[in-house]
């Protein structure tokens, strides 16, 4: 067994530790208070020069050894879910309607595992960056972060992240070089007509009919445009319009998340969004309002980086435990815009055959925290040799 691994399985039980408090003090985005003061008080603990209130809640604790060059970052992300925890852990989530079902609280504490082992072995010469991220499901954290300035404040060469993911073989880490995630565009349409008494329709401009048109025009966007051998999503989640079966409605709002694997697809996707709006408001003679959330990115992993990243698993780790190429999904990452920048490395650790994520009834893979220590360590000595 690889000397980092009989390490990082003998510090389990105080990973464990980090993990069940953590899950115990779930935060939502922004609102990660109780995480970040826990990780910046043991990132001082063990010698690291923190910064707190990055992007409002992020940590980032800096260690230099040595005269190296080489810079990096290994991030993991704090932000629970508002989720009521359905399974009956010991450690359950300690604040009603919120919990880590996610696995982020398991991200953190893997970090915190490593970060402790690489400051008290000091292994490594150069400087290490450990990025505690928050608000990554709202796919604003990384933003607010860059924004903030963390790129300029601690300059890094590479930057490197995980997820847990259910469904596949747990232990087992992932890497696909290339596109791995989708960017995803959360928009909102408002449709504004004349409201009206429900028997005299005549009177009225109905935005409740106009937004049933517009979502099924929306979903010809996919299955008309994209290629098969592509892929997109664009899905309505939520259809407001209306408190009563005898009132014809003011407005309709409809919002939307779209999902896209290459930057043409997704201005494409975009692009259509756009004009069938545009046209089916016209059409309807109601007045439109599209409201953009935060631009959407595609993570896309640097090639050269991640054949160097499997290689330094493989090492550690065994060559069975690590799989490439490995999958891609639809779902979205805000390591994203990290990655825009920064080339980046983003791999996925299985949690085996568990609800998946975002599942009430989720849970992580307590055996995985060695393993995601393990390899934070193993990258963060190749790199800064």
């Amino acid at each position: 067994m690889n000397a980092i691994v009989q390490e990082m399985v003998a510090n389990q039980g105080r990973i464990q530790e980090y993990f069940r408090y953590l899950h115990q003090h779930p935060g939502l985005a922004f609102e990660e208070e109780v995480a970040a003061s826990f990780i910046a008080q043991k990132l001082r603990e063990w010698g690291y020069e923190v910064t707190e209130g990055i992007g409002k809640t992020g940590v980032v604790g800096q260690l230099k050894v040595g005269d190296g060059k080489m810079r990096i970052g290994l991030r993991a992300d704090t932000d629970a879910l508002p989720v009521k925890e359905g399974s009956d852990l010991p450690h359950k989530s300690k604040v009603e309607g919120k919990s880590h079902m996610c696995g982020h609280d398991a991200h953190s504490a893997m970090l915190l595992g490593a970060a402790e082992y690489l400051a008290k072995t000091r292994n490594f010469s150069g400087t290490l960056n450990v990025i505690f991220q928050p608000a990554e499901e709202t796919m604003a954290g990384a933003p607010a972060m860059i924004k903030d300035g963390l790129l300029e404040r601690f300059p890094m060469d590479v930057i490197f992240g995980m997820h847990n993911m259910p469904g596949l073989p747990a232990g087992k880490l992932h890497f696909t070089s290339g596109p791995i995630m989708a960017a995803v565009d959360n928009w909102e349409v408002v449709l504004t007509g004349v409201g009206s008494h429900g028997s005299m329709p005549e009177k009225s401009i109905d935005p409740l009919v106009a937004g049933a048109a517009l979502v099924m025009s929306l979903q010809t966007i996919v299955s008309r445009n994209v290629a098969p051998m592509d892929a997109a999503v664009v899905s309505i989640g939520a259809f407001q319009s209306g408190d009563a079966g005898n009132v014809i409605p003011q407005t309709a709002v409809l919002r939307m998340s779209t999902r896209t694997r290459k930057p043409e697809t997704r201005k494409m996707v975009l692009d259509k969004i756009r004009a069938i709006t545009k046209a089916t408001a016209e059409a309807y003679n109601v007045q439109f309002e599209i409201r953009e959330g935060q631009p959407g990115a595609i993570l896309i992993n640097d090639e050269a980086q991640t054949s160097r990243c499997v290689e330094i698993a493989r090492r550690v780790l065994g060559e069975d435990q690590v799989v490439t190429p490995g999958p891609t999904f639809m779902g979205s990452e805000d390591f994203a815009f990290y990655a825009q920048q920064v080339p980046g490395v983003y791999c996925f650790v299985g949690n085996g055959n568990t609800p998946n994520v975002h599942h009430p009834m989720f849970v992580f893979d307590e055996t995985n925290l060695p393993v995601g220590a393990t390899y934070w360590v193993a990258v963060a000595q190749d790199y800064l040799k």
